[in-house]
């Protein structure tokens, strides 16, 4: 019997062996390196995402100001057009005789000067 209760005891060892060598440790199929390394190149990958966006909303914002300076710019430029032409019309040589004439001014030619340019 002695026998047998080892046999029994054996078997009872052999089979929590056996349990315990069942379970086994999960390994991932990549390496510590690995993941570091796809980490890095993630973070990289958004870092860059984030200053290309940030760039692209710089630029949109100046080209919409360059749009509306530009605007200003024509419309400031026909301001100036409008009024050079009206310059133009008013410093004729027939309209400053008219208000001349007008103000009670006349023309005395022995007191008109010639004035040379340099």
């Amino acid at each position: 019997m002695a026998n047998t209760a080892r046999q029994y005891k054996e078997y009872q060892t052999a089979e929590q062996v056996k349990k315990v060598r069942v379970v086994k440790q999960r390994t991932s199929s990549f390496t510590l390196g690995e993941k570091v390394i796809a980490m890095v190149f993630v973070a990289f990958v958004s870092i860059a995402s984030l200053h290309i966006i940030t760039a692209q909303a710089e630029i949109y914002n100046t080209n919409k100001e360059i749009q509306t300076l530009e605007t200003t710019i024509v419309s400031q430029q026909n301001i100036n057009d409008d009024l050079s032409i009206q310059i133009s019309q008013m410093s004729t040589y027939e309209r400053v005789w008219e208000k001349a004439k007008e103000l009670g001014l006349t023309l005395d030619e022995s007191n008109v000067k010639v004035v040379q340019q340099p």
